[in-house]
């Protein structure tokens, strides 16, 4: 079992950044991990995954350029940069960990609390 607590969320001004942690505890040997979001009234979709081992990342088009996946040395703690932030990034977006495959699929092993993103125009 995996435990994540999200961090980093806040009111940002259209066009700003942010920088969202989230920090892994428990078996986290060789899991992927990625970002989620969810928007009042939508479901929640995949926003970015990012390989245990060579670190490949995957992004959804609409974040594409403006976001950047990354993680820690100790592979433990996984950041999402987010850039020229839109108003259409409002959501509550929510770490998860799993297999690389089950992250990318929308079907992690376990999730985050998530942590809200509130970008005003």
């Amino acid at each position: 079992q995996v435990q994540l607590v999200e961090s980093g969320g806040g009111l940002v001004q259209a066009g700003g950044s942010l920088r969202l942690s989230c920090a892994a505890s428990g078996r986290t040997f060789s899991f992927g991990m990625g970002w989620f979001r969810q928007a009042p009234g939508k479901e929640r979709e995949f926003v970015a995954a990012i390989t245990w081992g060579t670190d490949n990342t995957r992004y959804a088009d609409s974040v594409k350029g403006r976001f950047t996946i990354s993680r820690d040395n100790a592979k433990t703690t996984a950041y999402l940069q987010m850039s020229s932030l839109k108003p259409e990034d409002t959501a509550v977006y929510y770490c998860a960990a799993g297999t690389y495959l089950s992250v990318v699929t929308g079907r992690p092993h376990s999730w985050g609390q998530g942590t809200q993103v509130t970008v005003s125009s």
